[in-house]
């Protein structure tokens, strides 16, 4: 199992540009937030569908990364959302997932998205990663 600094380690190395924090990762799970500025919002005062879809990917690859270990290659192969209520633009953004299954070569997990401090979720997401085969050597 891959800890949260070594996680947190790992994504910034990989992805410098993205701005989330790792709050928990284990036991086929992750939570991650996201501080919101005003470079997240769209018109009408609310936070944007890719900054939301944002959030499932990570949720999702964070989780599959804290069970399977530090597999760059590991990829989205679907990702669907269903946006359910107005974001707050004034509240950070919190994205749950649970893996419902982890296999050998594809992963299926799903993501509920909150405003921070609101219980009911903003979006909800399903997401399938595939997970590269190993490398085999023939002599």
């Amino acid at each position: 199992m891959v800890t949260k600094t070594e996680l947190t380690n790992f994504l910034q190395a990989e992805f410098p540009q993205s701005s989330f924090i790792i709050e928990s990762v284990g036991d086929k799970s992750a939570t991650i937030t996201k501080k919101i500025t005003h470079q997240h919002l769209r018109p009408g005062g609310t936070v944007s569908g890719p900054v939301l879809m944002e959030m499932a990917d990570v949720a999702l690859y964070v989780a599959i990364l804290g069970e399977i270990g530090l597999v760059a290659l590991t990829v989205t192969t679907s990702l669907n959302i269903n946006f359910l209520r107005k974001p707050s633009a004034d509240k950070d953004i919190i994205a749950r997932c649970k893996l419902i299954k982890v296999g050998k070569l594809l992963v299926i997990g799903e993501v509920s998205i909150y405003s921070a401090g609101d219980p009911e979720p903003v979006a909800h997401a399903v997401g399938t990663y595939a997970i590269p085969p190993p490398i085999t050597t023939y002599l």
